[in-house]
């Protein structure tokens, strides 16, 4: 494995898997506990949208996950909620003004506290208590804990045909392709995405001297949505993986 990029929300490496593990491995970050706002309770709301159209950007509102929760499937409330499995926030707002991440007080952080809610007007009142509980990304969307994505690393091939016209080294997006005295190399194959814009103007110039294939290693991106570190993320969905093998194995036996 090398790494490519490290950090709290983003890391990308490349590694030589299988496209199906890759996969898996993709899939089952669906499986991770991510926190998020499920139901909402208006005491007051004269803003300009209605109370269903707010609870659903309520619940797109990325929070910070604590370690401590329980899925409510698991606690020991049996899912009545309690402060094990489940979190109370509260928001109160007189416009005019802007209603910010920042304004829904409880126990738990907003990941993005300036990320805007609705606009109140001149004597419009917001008044409502939302409780946020653990859910997996298969159930719905605002559990998910970010974005995992993959592609294979390419083999680009210049054969002798090349006539150094160096038109795709124009037409290269990335601008990771050269001419170095003699011959046109690439430079950076990792961020080669297969997109074959040199392949076409090398083909529109009556040659075919470039040959893209995908090749055996593949990049691995995770860009986290803030609720866990990236790593996290990574590490999660490896052993959410293994746990669902084990119980397929268990079941065959």
């Amino acid at each position: 494995m090398k790494i490519l990029e490290k950090g709290e929300e983003k890391i990308s490496f490349v590694t030589e898997i299988e496209d199906s593990l890759a996969n898996a491995i993709r899939r089952s970050s669906l499986e991770i506990p991510i926190l998020a706002i499920d139901e909402v309770e208006f005491h007051k709301n004269d803003s300009v949208l209605y109370d269903e159209v707010l609870a659903l950007r309520l619940g797109l509102l990325p929070l910070k996950t604590p370690k401590t929760m329980t899925l409510q499937e698991k606690c020991s409330c049996k899912g009545k909620g309690c402060s094990k499995c489940s979190v109370q926030l509260k928001l109160q707002a007189k416009g005019p003004c802007m209603v910010y991440g920042k304004d829904l007080k409880g126990k738990v952080e907003v990941v993005y506290p300036d990320m805007p809610i609705v606009s109140l007007g001149e004597g419009q009142e917001l008044e409502l208590i939302a409780k946020a509980r653990l859910g997996k990304g298969k159930e719905h969307t605002k559990f998910s804990p970010g974005l995992i994505y993959y592609r294979n690393v390419p083999e680009i091939e210049i054969s002798k045909e090349c006539n150094l016209c160096q038109k795709c080294v124009e037409a290269c997006p990335q601008k990771i392709l050269k001419r170095n005295k003699d011959k046109i190399e690439l430079t950076d194959r990792y961020k080669c995405d297969l997109c074959e814009a040199c392949v076409e103007i090398c083909k529109k110039e009556g040659k075919d001297a470039i040959k893209i294939k995908p090749g055996k290693e593949i990049i691995f991106f995770i860009e986290s949505f803030g609720m866990i570190p990236a790593k996290e993320i990574l590490v999660e969905s490896v052993k959410s993986l293994k746990e669902n093998l084990k119980e397929i194995k268990t079941k065959l036996k």
